[in-house]
């Protein structure tokens, strides 16, 4: 039977290099605000997708059927998109 002998430097492990927290929360408002603004730009294009409904379908309560969605959901949506369209901005009320 072999004995395993100690290798120095190799026993143990040294910590990583961790990020210092202040640049790992840096990190995160970045992904925080390019995931809202894709989140923002994908409601734009779900909004207009909505409206082509409502036009080939004829009404809101239409595409909320052939959806399987509430009239309200569909309604909320298109009135959500209409009122950032009318502020001219694509920023969120909260965050």
């Amino acid at each position: 039977m072999r004995t395993l002998l100690p290798t120095p430097g190799l026993d143990t492990l040294l910590p990583m290099d961790a990020k210092p927290w202040r640049e790992r929360v840096r990190e995160e408002e970045q992904l925080l605000e390019q995931l809202r603004i894709l989140a923002s730009e994908s409601a734009t294009r779900r909004a207009e997708a909505l409206r082509d409904g409502v036009k080939e379908l004829g009404s809101v309560a239409e595409v909320a059927r052939d959806l399987g969605r509430s009239w309200n959901a569909v309604d909320k949506a298109l009135k959500k998109q209409d009122r950032k369209t009318a502020s001219g901005t694509d920023a969120p009320t909260t965050e």
